[in-house]
C-alpha cells in the first residue's frame, strides 16, 4: 500500500468502518472515501458499478453488512441473508471489475460452527452446525469469505479476509432490539441508573463465555493485515481472553457505577456457550491487541455518555 491510495472504506460511519478509517488516518492514509447509505445502497449492482467506475479505488475495505443481536437474527432471518450477500457480490465482484489492489472483507466468528473447539482456530470453519440464532448471517458471511478465495485462485485477485471477535466503542449500536450484549449492557445499565430503576433485567443465564475487543485495536490489526498480509486463509482478530456474560454484566454495571439489582431471564437464549478465537496465527504475524477489557469499557461508556444525543438508538 502506498500513502496515496485511494481507499475506499464501505461502511465507514459504522462502529467497524469509522475505527478502521480512524486507524488509517493515524497511519498516515489521507486519500479515504466513503458514501453514506443515503449516497450509495451497496444492494442496488448498478449503482456500486457506477461508483466504482467514477471513483476507481486502488483499496477498498468491505466494512459494510447488516447486523445485529439475537434478536435481530431470529426474527429477520431472510433479510439478514439477501442483504449480505448482496452486498458482498456486488461490493467483490467490482473490486475485481476495476482491478482493485487490494481487498479486505471482514467477516464474524459467528461464522464458526456452534461447537468448535476452543480456542477457535481458521480451520475449524466448515467442519459442522452454525448456531441456529445467527445462521442466516453467518452464511452470508461465510459466502463472502469464500468469494474473496475463489476469486484469489481464479485470477490472482488480491482478495484478503479477517474475522473479528466480539466489538464494543465508539460509533456502537446501542437500540436494545437490534444491538449487540455489550452496548445493550452499556445503556440498560445507564438507563437504570438515570431513572433509579430498582433492577436490571438481562437475557439468558449469564453462563456463555465471550471475547470482546476494543474495536480501535480491531481496526489497527485490519491495517497491520492490509499492509503485511497477502495470503488466502482467513486471520481472526481477538484478544485471546474470555469471561462469562455475567462476569461481563457485573463490570459494566461496576463501569456505569448503577447499583441497582441484576436479574437474569433464563426464559430467553443465550446462544453460542463459548467462542474464544485462537489469535496465534496474529500473533505470529506480529500483531497484539493494545486495550483490555476494563480500561475498554472506561472508555466505550464516556464515548457513549458524551455523544448519546447522535449515538444510534
Amino acid at each position: 500500500m502506498e500513502k496515496t491510495d485511494k481507499i475506499y472504506v464501505a461502511g465507514h460511519r459504522g462502529l467497524v468502518g469509522s475505527a478502521i478509517v480512524r486507524s488509517l488516518q493515524r497511519s498516515g492514509y489521507t486519500n479515504i472515501i466513503g458514501r453514506t447509505h443515503a449516497e450509495l445502497d451497496l444492494c442496488e449492482q448498478a449503482d456500486v458499478r457506477a461508483f466504482f467506475e467514477k471513483e476507481r479505488p486502488d483499496i477498498v475495505v468491505l466494512a459494510a453488512a447488516k447486523v445485529g443481536g439475537i434478536n435481530a437474527n431470529n426474527t429477520a432471518p431472510a433479510e439478514f441473508a439477501y442483504s449480505n450477500m448482496q452486498i458482498q457480490c456486488n461490493v467483490i465482484n467490482c473490486c475485481h471489475e476495476y482491478k482493485v489492489k487490494k481487498l479486505l472483507f471482514l467477516g464474524s466468528t459467528c461464522i464458526y460452527p456452534r461447537m468448535a473447539p476452543q480456542p477457535i482456530p481458521e480451520s475449524a470453519l466448515l467442519t459442522g452446525p452454525l448456531e441456529e440464532t445467527n445462521e442466516a448471517y453467518a452464511i452470508a458471511k461465510i459466502s463472502g469469505l469464500e468469494m474473496c478465495k475463489f476469486y484469489k485462485r481464479q485470477y490472482g485477485d488480491n482478495f484478503i479476509s479477517c474475522m473479528p471477535t466480539n466489538l464494543y466503542g465508539p460509533h456502537d449500536n446501542y437500540e436494545l432490539q437490534g444491538s449487540h450484549v455489550l452496548p445493550a449492557m452499556i445503556r440498560k445499565f445507564h438507563d437504570a441508573k438515570e431513572s433509579g430503576a430498582p433492577f436490571v433485567e438481562l437475557w439468558g443465564t449469564g453462563s456463555p463465555l465471550r471475547e470482546f475487543l476494543y474495536v480501535d485495536d480491531m481496526a489497527d490489526a485490519c491495517v497491520f493485515l492490509l499492509e503485511n498480509y497477502d495470503g488466502e486463509e482467513h486471520v481472526n482478530i481477538g484478544t485471546g481472553k474470555e469471561l462469562t456474560i455475567k462476569e461481563l454484566a457485573e463490570k459494566v454495571k461496576a463501569t456505569v457505577g448503577y447499583e441497582g439489582e441484576l436479574k437474569w431471564n433464563s426464559d430467553m437464549p443465550d446462544g453460542t456457550p463459548r467462542k474464544l478465537t485462537d489469535v496465534s496465527k496474529l500473533h505470529g504475524l506480529g500483531f497484539h491487541h493494545k486495550v483490555d477489557l476494563d480500561e475498554g469499557l472506561k472508555l466505550a461508556y464516556e464515548w457513549f455518555k458524551e455523544n448519546r444525543a447522535d449515538a444510534r438508538m
